[in-house]
C-alpha cells in the first residue's frame, strides 16, 4: 500500500507539535493550558494571537494541513473564513487562534486558568498546569 498515513499522535507529543508549528508561524502570546482533570473535551488547550485576519487564517490553514499530513489527524476547523477567531479541534489538543482585540474581549485564559496561572502566562510563560 502506498502513501500510508503516519502514526496518529496525541497528548504531550501533539501539544509539542502544535506549539512548534504555531511558533514557527510567529504566533504571539502563545499559552498552553493543561485541561487534564478539568475537562473531558481535550487534554490541552492552546491559545495564541495573530497580528491580522490574514495571519490568523494562514496559521490555521497551515496547522490543519500539517496535522493531516504529518500526524494523520483530520481536525475540525471553524472560523477560518472570517479570521477573527479560529478554532481547531485536533482531538487531544484544542487550538484557539485570535486577533489580539478578539482575544482580549473573550479572555479564554481566565476561564480555564487559576488567577496565578493567568498572571504567570501573561508575564511571558507559555505553559500552565
Amino acid at each position: 500500500m502506498t502513501g500510508a498515513m503516519p502514526d496518529r499522535i496525541g497528548g504531550q507529543k501533539l501539544l509539542d507539535f502544535v506549539t512548534h508549528s504555531l511558533d514557527q508561524d510567529k504566533a504571539e502570546d502563545l499559552v498552553s493550558i493543561d485541561l487534564r482533570g478539568k475537562s473531558e473535551v481535550a487534554d490541552y488547550m492552546v491559545i495564541c494571537s495573530g497580528r491580522s485576519t490574514r495571519q490568523v487564517s494562514a496559521m490555521a490553514e497551515k496547522l490543519s494541513d500539517a496535522l493531516k499530513q504529518q500526524c494523520g489527524i483530520f481536525s475540525r476547523v471553524e472560523g477560518k473564513e472570517q479570521g477573527d477567531w479560529v478554532l481547531i479541534d485536533a482531538g487531544d489538543v484544542i487550538v484557539h487562534i485570535f486577533r489580539p482585540e478578539v482575544r482580549d474581549f473573550y479572555q479564554l485564559e481566565k476561564m480555564w486558568m487559576s488567577p496565578e496561572e493567568a498572571k504567570a502566562a501573561l508575564a511571558g510563560k507559555t505553559t500552565a498546569s
